[in-house]
């Protein structure tokens, strides 16, 4: 039973035990409330369910925010038991990965994909995506392991079996989607990254400060950190605040992803052009100069991208002697070659940070 169906579901005399349950089992009820909530636990099996997914759900956050409790809690379970508990979190992670698939699709498909294709890969096909994801939940169905994982897989069946088809805004079962995926798995943090993106989208910044703030700070995986700093990096330069933007792309930078991870190259131009913005001339031609020496393969792109700034190509036009300093440190932006013997070392990049 979901909190939901729980707290719908409720009369007046379960939700003034509410409070006491959940003090319950973090131990905080004198012992004559906790004998009171002892006993309606007996009577009542809504409020049975609500006590054992709380207790579950604060029992997860422990083992989560100490690792030697999770080892020591492992190690108690039998073999049979520890083959079961990594099953199912196998199946309910592919399943939330299917959700948040879907779901990416749907909210690339919404928006403006010039933009969202800077940093996001590639969707996938819906169609296909969506019958494999149908052909898995009916086998984890069909083969007993349902109990697994904690997951309603009847819901997950539905679906994905066209319960969003009344649903007509791509972005809305986008949406829908990624919730889904969030919920199955809270950990998922591609699909974290995504509902964030399309909060931005959608004009909420304040919550998609917040949730590419919580990804920053807490992802495991590097790469996920990246694209929630270098989205971080765009929101703060959408409103104006280019220094603190820098800091974003320049951890990228300094991380050394946007050397080993290809899609993160975009971090170089956006310093280059709040450098640009920022009226610091010679530090934004050190960083677009650096940019074409380190990504000469991307040089397309970054023309297109230089063209396309507005507020570039308003900085270039605006500023006496800016232009002429970029031809001649950056001829390849406006069809020329590099400068001979390396534009490294012309532009002095001792200083460039």
């Amino acid at each position: 039973m979901s909190m939901e169906t729980w707290d719908q579901d409720t009369t007046a005399v379960c939700e003034s035990f509410q409070l006491d349950l959940s003090c319950l089992v973090d131990g905080e009820l004198d012992e004559q409330a906790a004998a009171r909530a002892m006993l309606h636990l007996e009577t009542c099996g809504d409020c049975r369910g609500f006590f054992e997914e709380t207790r579950q759900c604060v029992q997860l956050h422990l083992d989560m925010v100490d690792p030697d409790r999770m080892l020591a809690r492992l190690a108690t379970l039998t073999g049979t038991e520890l083959t079961r508990a990594t099953r199912g979190i196998e199946l309910v992670h592919r399943l939330a990965t299917i959700l948040y698939q879907l779901g990416k699709a749907y909210v690339l498909a919404g928006t403006q994909p010039g933009w969202s294709t800077r940093v996001f890969e590639e969707a996938v096909p819906v169609e296909p995506t969506q019958t494999r994801g149908r052909g898995f939940v009916d086998g984890v169905l069909s083969s007993g392991e349902a109990e697994l994982g904690g997951v309603d897989w009847r819901h997950a069946r539905g679906i994905l079996n066209g319960r969003l088809k009344r649903i007509a805004s791509p972005l809305e079962k986008g949406r829908k989607l990624l919730e889904e995926s969030i919920a199955v798995d809270a950990s998922h943090e591609e699909a974290r990254l995504y509902l964030a993106f399309l909060h931005a989208h959608e004009g909420r910044t304040i919550k998609a400060f917040e949730e590419y703030g919580e990804l920053f700070r807490t992802s495991l995986d590097e790469n996920n950190r990246g694209h929630a700093a270098m989205q971080l990096g765009l929101l703060h330069g959408s409103q104006g605040d280019y220094r603190r933007a820098q800091v974003f792309f320049r951890w990228v930078t300094l991380s050394g992803l946007a050397s080993r991870e290809a899609r993160f190259w975009w971090a170089q131009f956006d310093l280059a052009l709040y450098y640009a913005l920022l009226r610091d001339d010679e530090r934004a031609l050190q960083r677009f100069r650096k940019l074409l020496d380190d990504y000469p393969e991307r040089l397309p792109e970054v023309r297109a991208g230089f063209a396309n700034e507005a507020s570039l190509r308003e900085v270039v036009e605006a500023r006496p002697g800016f232009a002429e300093a970029l031809v001649a440190r950056c001829p390849e932006l406006f069809g020329g070659a590099a400068p001979a013997g390396g534009g490294s070392k012309d532009a002095g990049f001792g200083d460039a940070r």
